[in-house]
């Protein structure tokens, strides 16, 4: 059987810049694959350097070291006329929606098609379909000023997906969205995946969105790949201190806990109707102290994470792990945040 090649491969990746006279390492030694018909999360705090990633993946940005292979093609060995005409396969989102705002709806997405040089009547016709695609059919006419955040980055959405792309990059595209508007259009990106096969990498500092859509997961720190792995397996059983800051959501209360034994349980898509820890309560007949819940509802399963402050007594302690454990609970002891 023959190995499946990634669609998109980093290899040894490296960006620098220079400022003032001092050189600054933006991205250092990267390396990542990413397959067709993923959804990839690269995640990371402000600063990490995931944007200067994206940008190198459709070399916006040349890096300075390392290797750029897109659906089996080294970008570096490719002229500025070849990486154009590659581009084409690849769709971009932002944050700021980017719309040209003396364009309506129609012509903003026709806008990459006029580019490359395709018929007017085709460009209506698939601009159409797009409208449909991402639900805006009444708004072709509209202009962006028109239009709420949400209606905005579908237009985008479907801009970005004018031109039929393999690969759509997404580039905080939720960040100025309300959580409402943010689920829609996760949904939508989902929705998406599914129906057209187009490989979809997400670039965001929110936990929930890699939780929600995404299957693997990279997390940046300083310019580094600090993990990787499926979404399930980085958000039960995080290694790093970068993937603990995010997967904690920077959780406050659980950092400054002095001299107490605490665990963080994961909730990885166990009915949601089965009352866990009062379940457990009741069992051990003893009290827990509920520091942090994040937990949601997805189609009728659990979704999330809480921690919990154990009583002293450790046999106490120890009945409650071992309960957890037994009902199939991922039970992960935080003794980096105890004394």
């Amino acid at each position: 059987m023959l190995a499946i090649e990634p669609l998109i491969q980093l290899i040894d990746l490296g960006k620098e810049y220079i400022s003032q006279g001092a050189t600054i390492v933006a991205l250092n030694d990267i390396n990542l694959e990413i397959f067709s018909g993923d959804i990839f999360g690269i995640i990371g705090m402000s600063g990490a350097g995931k944007s200067t990633l994206v940008r190198c993946i459709n070399f916006l940005e040349k890096p300075t070291t390392g290797t750029v292979v897109l659906d089996g093609n080294d970008l570096s060995l490719l002229s500025e006329k070849e990486i154009r005409k590659l581009r084409q396969n690849i769709g971009m989102i932002f944050q700021q929606f980017n719309l040209l705002m003396q364009r309506n709806v129609e012509d903003n997405i026709c806008f990459p098609l006029e580019i490359a040089g395709v018929k007017a009547d085709e460009r209506k016709k698939r601009s159409q379909e797009l409208l449909e695609i991402v639900g805006l059919s009444d708004k072709a006419k509209s202009y962006p000023s028109q239009l709420s955040g949400g209606q905005k980055q579908r237009v985008a959405i479907a801009r970005a997906l004018s031109t039929n792309p393999k690969i759509l990059l997404c580039d905080e595209a939720t960040s100025a969205l309300d959580p409402t508007t943010t689920s829609s259009i996760l949904s939508l990106l989902k929705e998406i995946n599914k129906k057209l096969g187009i490989t979809i990498v997400i670039i965001t500092h929110e936990m929930s969105v890699v939780e929600r859509i995404c299957d693997k997961v990279a997390i940046i720190d300083n310019g580094e790949l600090a993990e990787q792995g499926s979404v399930e397996n980085v958000f039960s059983n995080p290694k790093t201190d970068a993937a603990r800051k995010l997967v904690y959501h920077n959780n406050n209360a659980v950092m400054e806990m002095k001299g107490k034994r605490c665990i963080r349980i994961v909730f990885d898509g166990k009915s949601s109707f089965e009352p866990v820890i009062a379940n457990m309560i009741l069992e051990c007949r003893t009290q827990v102290n509920i520091l942090f819940a994040d937990t949601k509802d997805i189609k009728g399963k659990a979704f999330g994470q809480m921690v919990l402050q154990l009583p002293e007594d450790s046999i106490q302690a120890d009945k409650i792990i071992n309960y957890l454990k037994n009902n199939k609970m991922i039970v992960e002891e935080l003794i980096d945040y105890v004394n």
